[in-house]
């Protein structure tokens, strides 16, 4: 016997924290209409997200928004919670709605212990709904995972940068940064 699981639109998702069945506490994402418990942060994934922002922050103002840890409205059935996201500006600065994949220039995870998730589940979802670039901080294998060329079966550009490497996110070039940088 199969179980039929009922997946929830982001308007349902949102009318459950409002009346209070989901609470501030409560760390999950919706991701294909499923309400998903994200990990613990361990103190290695916020000091890399605590760089990240301090990093992008220096160097894109102006350029781009960047948001730690706020959702982007992917789909009808998806908001996820990415670490990092780099933004284009409005001058409202998404106070009328979470950003959606237009808006979105990179999206950043980062992997102590969610790995398999974020490679097998979260990745494919950003490739499926028009994220140009994700970048993956895997914090264990010291690397980063740069996902470009998105489409229905998946990222068509994946290059791994090591210690020693960097990485620029494709629609700013100049913003170049060291793996070591981020890795610590």
């Amino acid at each position: 016997m199969s179980l039929t699981r009922r997946a929830f639109t982001v308007e349902e998702y949102h009318r459950l924290a409002q009346v209070g069945i989901l609470g501030e506490d409560d760390r999950v994402e919706l991701l294909e209409g499923e309400i998903v418990e994200m990990r613990p942060i361990g103190s290695r994934h916020a000091r890399c997200v605590t760089d990240l922002d301090d990093l992008l922050h220096e160097r894109v103002r102006g350029r781009a928004i960047v948001r730690v840890q706020n959702p982007v409205r992917l789909s009808e059935r998806s908001e996820p919670q990415p670490d990092v996201a780099l933004l284009r500006p409005r001058p409202d600065r998404y106070a009328s709605g979470h950003p959606g994949p237009a808006d979105v220039l990179l999206l950043i995870e980062v992997a102590e212990t969610s790995l398999e998730t974020d490679r097998g589940v979260k990745v494919p979802l950003y490739a499926r709904t028009g994220i140009a670039e994700v970048w993956l901080v895997d914090l264990s294998g010291e690397a980063i995972a740069v996902f470009r060329e998105p489409g229905p079966g998946g990222y068509g550009g994946v290059e791994r940068v090591g210690r020693g490497g960097r990485v620029a996110p494709a629609v700013l070039p100049d913003l170049a940064l060291g793996v070591d940088e981020i890795l610590g």
